[in-house]
């Protein structure tokens, strides 16, 4: 096939793919995505920065070929294979790349250099150089600083540094899942972008807050914020301006959230729901801003995204054989994994629930809650259909809510 590079500075091609029909990845919804890869061109050595997932590389090789076109290069070589992460969908054609170039280097993070060999076999007699964090490689005229940050989002993943154009190849971290024809966050809606680079923060990132939060500061006291020019990662847009993302990072890393409830509710027979709507016009009465998802609809990738800068929630499920109603449950798993005290905030949980005969669900979405780091604000429960008194009730406990946050 034939398909173009993109020039994102002086000897520096951005040689990705385009998964275009992507809909779902690490378990959450996707308008698409990239796999991004990049080949930097130096005066004695060529480097390739990450690799791409399975059925992606005849675009890897026509941007490559097209990219060595640019810079008036006949013989397609590629001296240098930097992995940042070995994940399978930035190296599942790793090996096959590297037959391609048998007398290419390869570059990789301790944990890295076991993960490759453990997950895909043809690597595992592959001779890995192992770099930790300050090691340099040069390329001539073009140095690389690597850096590891280990749980974003695995344990092996790593950070390279372009020194002379100040470029972080920062592998998962500071990404979105989205595909779009430009190669550049500022050339795209800003409230979109954000709104896509947050989905993947809540999604992927939630659980190695402390690492982010260890990384930031790292790299500040490393000298290296005030050189970051640019900061390209392996999925979605490049970032021209990094101090938008790594402020975006600051906040969610250490909790910062918006006067904003985000309320969380399934129902059978509309009891539940009647009592989440009381629940939102009490804390509307509050001005505070609210996020409602039924989970009949809507999946809980989305609504971890809203939770991610909430200072609380509000979660509503009738009882159904004296536990909560299954399709709260995917959720309540969503949660527990992610724990969002990680970010070093508290949120506060709202629980309500309709009953039969027999209650259970409260209980259970409490303990569920609390384990997954959330304080339990306040409950209420009904039989069956909700009164204008218990409905009036929920009213209040939204709005007492409301006015706990904004204190």
């Amino acid at each position: 096939m034939k398909a173009d590079s993109v020039k994102i500075g002086e000897g520096v091609y951005w040689v990705g793919a385009l998964d275009w029909d992507a809909r779902s990845f690490h378990g959450y919804s996707i308008p698409g995505t990239t796999y991004n890869c990049y080949l930097v061109f130096g005066e004695e050595k060529t480097a390739l920065i990450d690799n791409v997932y399975a059925g992606m590389s005849p675009q890897l090789y026509a941007r490559i070929q097209d990219a060595f076109k640019q810079e008036g290069k006949e013989d397609v070589k590629i001296d240098v294979f930097i992995q940042n992460h070995s994940e399978a969908d930035h190296a599942t054609c790793l090996a096959e790349t590297l037959k391609k170039f048998p007398d290419a280097e390869v570059y990789a993070s301790p944990n890295c250099n076991k993960f490759l060999k453990l997950q895909y076999f043809e690597l595992k007699d592959q001779e890995i150089n192992i770099v930790k964090t300050g090691d340099e490689l040069d390329l001539g005229g073009k140095k690389f600083t690597f850096i590891q940050a280990p749980m974003l989002h695995w344990p092996d993943n790593m950070f390279t540094f372009l020194n002379e154009d100040g470029i972080l190849f920062s592998n998962d971290a500071f990404g979105q899942h989205v595909c779009l024809s430009q190669r550049f966050a500022e050339e795209n809606d800003s409230d979109f972008i954000k709104d896509a680079a947050r989905k993947y923060y809540a999604n992927l990132v939630t659980f190695g807050s402390p690492s982010a939060r260890r990384k930031l500061q790292e790299v500040a006291d490393l000298g290296l914020l005030e050189k970051i020019k640019m900061i390209a990662p392996c999925h979605g847009e490049i970032w021209k301006n990094p101090e938008t993302i790594l402020n975006y990072y600051t906040d969610w890393s250490h909790g910062v959230c918006k006067d904003k409830i985000t309320v969380i509710y399934d129902t059978m027979h509309h009891s539940t729901e009647k009592m989440a709507y009381s629940v939102a016009e009490g804390i509307m009465s509050e001005g505070v801003e609210v996020k409602m998802y039924f989970m009949q609809e809507d999946g809980a990738d989305d609504v971890v995204s809203d939770v991610l800068d909430s200072k609380a929630i509000a979660v509503g499920a009738p009882t159904m054989m004296n536990n909560p109603f299954p399709r709260i449950g995917n959720t309540m798993y969503w949660f527990n994994c992610l724990n969002f005290k990680q970010t070093t905030s508290i949120k506060k949980a709202l629980v309500f629930s309709s009953k039969g005969w027999g209650g259970g669900a409260v209980k259970k979405l409490e303990e569920s809650l609390e384990g997954a780091g959330f304080e339990i604000f306040d409950d209420v429960e009904t039989t069956f259909t909700p009164t204008e008194e218990i409905l009036e009730e929920c009213y209040e406990a939204g709005k007492k809510l409301a006015k706990t946050i904004k204190e």
